[in-house]
């Protein structure tokens, strides 16, 4: 699964900060625990006190900072602020296609390897718990489904993935389905889009 997961991503050399998009560059990061019973996904559950996308599952990253010198920098840093995860521990495999949101974000996803074990510290202001899912439920086409909500007076469909209590949705999700279908497509002998 790991070697498909792989060969649907772009190379790295290919990742880079979309320039002049009217949006806020940012990166976050898919860590994928590589475990010998299948892989699974690190997904952080965001407190409920933070200003932008309070109580929701996202991936650990965020804002690009100005020492940054690509996605990679960004994500890796954002992530060992929010779960205290090193760096180094990190292969990055390579990146998705950028995804824009609704709130403003240019957002590159950056896919990283991990073996356990891992040791995490999450930071209690910004993250209210650190779950894994395993891989296999987050490539089930079958397991997204869509729903609306009104956004500065505007109706928007989004992406929603339902694991036990959780309700990944958004960006988190958007992100998670293009995966999905890229794996599928990657799966059925197509080269993904």
């Amino acid at each position: 699964m790991i070697e498909l997961l792989i060969s649907c991503l772009m190379p790295v050399r290919e990742a880079e900060f979309p320039s002049q998009s009217g949006l806020l560059p940012a990166a976050v990061l898919l860590p994928v625990v590589v475990r010998p019973a299948g892989p699974g996904l690190l997904l952080t559950l965001r407190t409920a006190h933070l200003a932008q996308h309070p109580g929701q599952v996202s991936f650990p990253g965020g804002r690009r900072e100005p020492g940054d010198a690509d996605p990679m920098a960004t994500a890796l840093r954002e992530t060992q602020e929010e779960i205290g995860l090193d760096p180094a521990r990190v292969e990055v495999a390579g990146v998705l296609p950028t995804y824009s949101t609704v709130t403003g974000f240019s957002v590159v996803p950056v896919v990283g390897l991990l073996e356990p074990p891992i040791d995490l510290k999450p930071d209690p202001r910004e993250v209210a718990e650190v779950f894994e899912v395993a891989l296999e439920v987050v490539l089930d086409p079958r397991r997204y489904r869509r729903g609306t909500t009104t956004y500065q007076g505007v109706e928007r469909s989004y992406w929603i993935l339902e694991h036990g209590e959780q309700r990944i949705w958004g960006a988190t999700a958007g992100i998670l389905r293009g995966l999905c279908m890229r794996v599928e497509e990657r799966a059925a002998g197509g080269r993904p889009g």
